[in-house]
C-alpha cells in the first residue's frame, strides 16, 4: 500500500490544506493499493507561489549546472525502474516486465537526454545585427494522464527544468502514484526548492485552479481532446501559452507489395500497446481490398494468442484496463461497432473467462468496417482494432487523412521509398515507416485536433522558450 499524505511544495513535503483524500484503485484487483492528498486551490497557489519564487535563480542558472542536475534526475529514475514498473502495472494495468521497460526506462532515458540536448542548445545566437537569446518562458502547469504517467510527466519536466523554467505538477487522479517516486527523487538529487512542486487532485479543482493561475505562465496537458479545448479556453483568458497533446485515431496504412504477415502483426501489436491505452494506437488498419480477407485472419490468430490476464504474472501479454468506466466506455464501443454493420472477428463484451474480476476486455478486431463508423471515427482507448479495406494508394491516403485527429500513423511496404512517399502524405505529427523505432530525440505531437506544439528533443525544449531580439 502505497500512502502518501504530503505535498511537495518549495522543496519539502508539507501538508494539504484540506483533509480529502483520493484512493488509488488497483485495475486487477479493483481494490485499493494507495491514497493520496486530495488537493485544494490553496494548494495550487502555495505551489505557485514556490515557483514563481523559484523562478528568478533558477532561469538564469548556468546551462551545464541544470544539465547536470537533469543527470542526476535521470540516474535517480533509473534506480528506481522496478518501483515504476510495479507502481504501473497496478494503476494501470500494463503487463510488468513491459512496465519496467517502458514506463520506467523511457523516462530516465528521456529526463537524462535533456542535459545533452541542454548543453548543445543555441540559448544565444547571432542573427545579422541581432543577437536572439531564447529565456525561460516563466513557471509551468503540467497536467498529465494516467496512460503513460511518469513518461508523459517526464516529457513535461524535463525540457521545462531544462529552458530554466520550474514546474508545477498536477498528475491525474487514477495514476498518481508515480508522480510521488517522482519527487521523491528529486528530492534525493537536490533539486532547488520551488524548480518542482506537485499537487494531486482532481481536475475540475486542482487542475482548473494550476490552469486560472495568474502567475503560471504556461500550461502543458496531455489527455483527450475535449478536455484540452476546455484548458485552452480557461488558459485564453489571460492568453497563457499552452502545449496540448491529445487524443488519435492513427492509421496503419498496409500496401500492397508489403509482407503482409508481418505488417499485420506489428500493427496488431502496436493497437494493443499498454492494453489499448495508448494515444497513438494504430486502431485502424488500413488494407487492399483484395487481401482484407487474408488480413483479418492473421489478425485474428494475432489477437487470439494473447494471454490476458494478471499483469504480474509472466505469461500475460494483456492486461486489465485503468478504471471500470474506462472498461464500460470500450464495451459500449465494441457494441456500436457491431451495431453499426462491423463484422466481429473474435473479442467482445464478454470478459475473458475466469476474469470476472478486475476491469478485463478481450482483444477485440472488427474487420469490414467503414471510416464512417463511430469505431473508426472516435478514440476508444482499450484492445479494439477496425480494419478497413481501401482500393489504391490514393484512396488509402484519404481514408488516413479523413479524420479529426493527426497524432500518429504507420506505412508499410515492400518498397522503403514507396512508403516514404505515402508517410509524407500523412497528416499525421509521427509516422514509422516499416516498423521504424521510437525516436526520443524527434518532435512528437500532433496535426489537427491532436494538439498544439511538440515534445521531446529539441522541439520540446522550443516550447519553454521565449525568444528575444536584442537589435545591435
Amino acid at each position: 500500500m502505497q500512502l502518501h499524505d504530503r505535498l511537495y511544495i518549495g522543496g519539502a513535503w508539507v501538508a494539504p490544506a484540506g483533509e480529502g483524500t483520493i484512493d488509488v484503485v488497483n485495475a486487477t484487483t479493483e481494490e485499493v493499493m494507495g491514497r493520496v492528498p486530495e488537493g485544494t486551490p490553496a494548494d495550487v497557489d502555495r505551489a505557485v507561489a514556490a515557483a514563481r519564487d523559484a523562478f528568478g535563480e533558477w532561469s538564469v542558472t548556468p546551462v551545464e549546472e541544470r544539465a547536470k542536475h537533469l543527470e542526476r534526475l535521470g540516474e535517480g529514475l533509473t534506480a528506481r525502474m522496478a518501483d515504476v514498473g510495479m507502481l504501473v502495472a497496478g494503476e494501470v494495468g500494463m503487463p510488468l516486465q513491459m512496465a519496467t521497460l517502458i514506463q520506467g526506462g523511457v523516462p530516465a532515458i528521456v529526463m537524462g537526454s535533456y542535459a545533452e540536448t541542454a548543453r548543445q542548445f543555441p540559448f544565444e545566437e547571432r542573427v545579422g545585427n541581432s543577437v536572439v537569446v531564447r529565456e525561460a518562458v516563466g513557471v509551468v502547469g503540467a497536467l498529465t494522464p494516467w496512460n503513460f504517467p511518469l513518461h508523459q510527466t517526464v516529457a513535461k519536466v524535463a525540457p521545462a527544468l531544462a529552458a530554466g523554467c520550474p514546474i508545477v505538477v498536477k498528475p491525474s487522479e487514477a495514476a498518481p502514484l508515480t508522480s510521488f517516486l517522482l519527487a521523491e527523487v528529486v528530492h534525493d538529487a537536490g533539486l532547488p526548492p520551488g524548480v518542482f512542486n506537485l499537487v494531486s487532485g482532481y481536475g475540475p479543482v486542482v487542475g482548473e485552479a494550476l490552469v486560472t493561475a495568474p502567475d503560471v505562465d504556461m500550461v502543458s496537458f496531455t489527455g483527450s481532446t475535449p478536455t484540452g479545448r476546455h484548458i485552452a479556453a480557461l488558459a485564453s483568458r489571460s492568453v497563457k501559452r499552452v502545449a496540448l497533446e491529445l487524443g488519435g485515431k492513427s492509421p496503419n496504412v498496409i500496401l500492397d507489395d508489403a509482407d503482409l504477415a508481418e505488417a499485420v502483426q506489428s500493427g496488431v501489436r502496436q493497437c494493443f500497446l499498454n492494453n489499448g491505452q495508448a494515444c497513438i494506437a494504430w486502431s485502424r488498419m488500413l488494407v487492399p481490398r483484395h487481401l482484407h480477407d487474408e488480413a483479418v485472419e492473421i489478425a485474428r490468430q494475432v489477437a487470439e494468442r494473447y494471454t490476458v490476464g494478471d499483469p504480474f504474472d509472466p505469461a500475460t501479454s494483456l492486461g486489465p484496463l485503468s478504471s471500470g468506466d474506462q472498461r464500460e466506455r470500450v464495451r459500449d464501443y465494441i457494441r456500436t461497432g457491431v451495431s453499426e454493420g462491423a463484422t466481429l472477428v473474435t473479442g467482445g463484451v464478454e470478459p475473458p473467462p475466469g476474469l470476472e474480476r478486475g476491469w478485463f476486455v478481450r482483444p477485440t478486431v472488427f474487420a469490414g468496417v467503414d471510416n464512417a463508423m463511430t469505431i473508426a471515427r472516435e478514440e476508444i482507448f482499450g484492445p479494439v482494432l477496425a480494419i478497413i479495406p481501401y482500393d489504391g494508394d490514393d484512396d488509402a491516403v484519404r481514408i488516413a487523412n479523413d479524420t479529426v485527429y493527426g497524432l500518429h500513423a504507420g506505412v508499410y511496404s515492400g518498397d522503403k521509398s514507396r512508403a516514404v512517399r505515402v508517410a509524407r502524405r500523412l497528416q499525421a505529427g509521427q509516422v514509422d515507416v516499416n516498423g521504424g523505432g521510437y525516436n526520443f530525440l524527434a518532435p512528437f505531437g500532433g496535426y489537427k485536433q491532436s494538439g498544439l506544439g511538440r515534445e521531446m528533443g529539441r522541439d520540446g525544449l522550443h516550447a519553454y522558450l521565449e525568444a528575444k531580439s536584442l537589435q545591435l
